[in-house]
């Protein structure tokens, strides 16, 4: 057991960038990671580029150097390893926080699956991307259904259906075409949502419009089986050979970590945390959140680009208590 200053939950860029911030309070904390440094940058599609370009993904007044106008996955990961070789973070990877709560001192007691903390302040920058939104459709368990998408090859020369219409969907439909895919895309609106980026967007609606890409809009799965996809349509039942399902409708924070630490979340089906704008404290004095996790299921609202800030709104405020 140690004794820190702070605490981080998470080690994807807003959780090192509040520890670089830390560091320049010469604070003494740790950051706690479950998986690799910016484990969910890892775990993005291999080929996918981001929407912001790379000075909008710096941290620590460090330059990204980019040749494409927006970088790539492999060059935000290249770019965090060489944040974290420059600043020496103090960091545990592949260790999960279990627990937090507040004892009699009001000192929080971190409890993972490896070892018990103790620690002044904790701040919780843990992301969305690790538990999926599901369709809660018959079938969905099937091995065949993927909630995540890493590459197109294993899904080329078969039929292919992609559900939804944000970004994820839509580069996974276009390089599974690409590749040789029979795609086929399940959209539960009227359009291809605005978000999409820019330079994607009028490549899906073009291919769509020739029907090399077949969308069902305002639609929705049914059932899956073995071999087949049942869809609900507004001219009525359409059954579609199938073979594979990515299902990428979205991913959730872990909602029922934050309330089982005691963060109140408003009452609605947003589920935003209670935190104070200023300061990013919570409910629990001493316990902030950074980043993408502030918005509950608004997970569009925070991004590495808007939410960078919040590090130094952390630290600034710690430092002056």
């Amino acid at each position: 057991m140690t004794d820190y200053d702070l605490i981080i939950v998470g080690g994807g860029p807003i959780g090192l960038a509040c520890a670089i911030e830390a560091q320049k309070k010469n604070l003494r904390y740790l950051i706690i990671e479950k998986g690799a440094i910016v484990n969910s940058i890892f775990n993005y599609p291999l080929y996918m580029t981001f929407f912001s370009t790379a000075e909008r993904l710096e941290i620590g007044d460090i330059p990204f150097n980019c040749l494409a106008p927006k970088p790539g996955r492999q060059e935000a990961l290249e770019y965090y390893r060489n944040i974290h070789r420059y600043f020496n973070f103090n960091i545990n990877l592949f260790e999960k926080v279990t627990g937090i709560q507040k004892n009699e001192n009001s000192i929080f007691e971190i409890t993972t699956n490896k070892n018990f903390y103790k620690s002044k302040n904790v701040i919780i920058a843990t992301g969305f991307y690790d538990i999926p939104i599901t369709m809660n459709v018959k079938g969905e368990e099937l091995p065949k259904v993927r909630h995540y998408y890493k590459e197109a090859h294993e899904y080329a020369f078969r039929n292919v259906l992609v559900v939804g219409a944000n970004n994820s969907s839509v580069d996974a439909a276009l390089e599974c075409w690409r590749k040789g895919a029979n795609v086929t895309m399940v959209i539960r609106k009227n359009e291809i949502n605005n978000r999409v980026k820019y330079w994607v967007k009028p490549d899906i609606e073009n291919r769509i419009a020739e029907g090399s890409i077949k969308a069902y809009f305002e639609s929705n799965i049914t059932e899956i089986k073995e071999n087949e996809v049942e869809i609900l349509t507004p001219n009525g039942k359409v059954t579609l050979e199938n073979d594979f399902v990515l299902a990428l409708t979205g991913y959730k924070p872990d909602l029922n970590f934050l309330e089982s630490i005691g963060i109140q979340l408003s009452n609605d089906e947003l589920k935003i945390p209670v935190y104070n704008m200023e300061t990013m404290e919570t409910n629990i004095e001493g316990l902030f959140l950074a980043g993408v996790v502030c918005g509950g299921m608004q997970t569009h609202k925070w991004f590495i680009e808007n939410s960078r800030i919040h590090a130094k709104m952390i630290l600034d405020y710690i430092a002056s208590k």
